[in-house]
């Protein structure tokens, strides 16, 4: 009977289920995310969007990537404000989400989107200087 349930198991048939760190990781995007568009008296933090979490194995440590409408140039302003507030997000996770240890919060700005909006810029250039290749021969 193992055999059967690990062969069904490896080939994708059965319950899948997720690890515990991506759980509370998105456990904890879904609150913080709340917590700035609800509660945030910053107008700076208003302006935050929590693109990702990732939570360490022991749950001790949740990595915070954002970004923010202010842009790229207002990260490190963005960062500090993340920072001073970090108290208050840890306490209202720790209220909400009822963990036996509540992870720590580091902020990162994710800038994923900035570069695939350059990655974008290159390819249309690209694509520009093929066409004007092509229209003059």
């Amino acid at each position: 009977m193992t055999g059967v349930k690990q062969t069904a198991q490896s080939l994708g048939l059965g319950k899948k289920t997720r690890k515990r760190p991506a759980r509370v990781a998105d456990a904890v995007m879904r609150e913080l995310a709340l917590l700035l568009l609800q509660d945030s008296r910053d107008p700076l933090l208003r302006e935050v969007c929590i693109t990702r979490v990732t939570a360490t194995d022991d749950l001790r440590l949740a990595t915070v990537y954002f970004t923010c409408l202010a842009g790229p140039d207002a990260a490190s302003t963005v960062i500090k404000a993340l920072r001073h507030a970090a108290g208050y997000m840890r306490g209202h996770l720790a209220h909400t989400l009822n963990m036996r240890f509540t992870p720590d919060l580091h902020f990162r700005y994710d800038s994923t989107a900035v570069e695939a909006e350059r990655l974008e810029r290159i390819f249309q250039d690209i694509g520009a200087e093929r066409q004007s290749d092509e229209s003059d021969s």
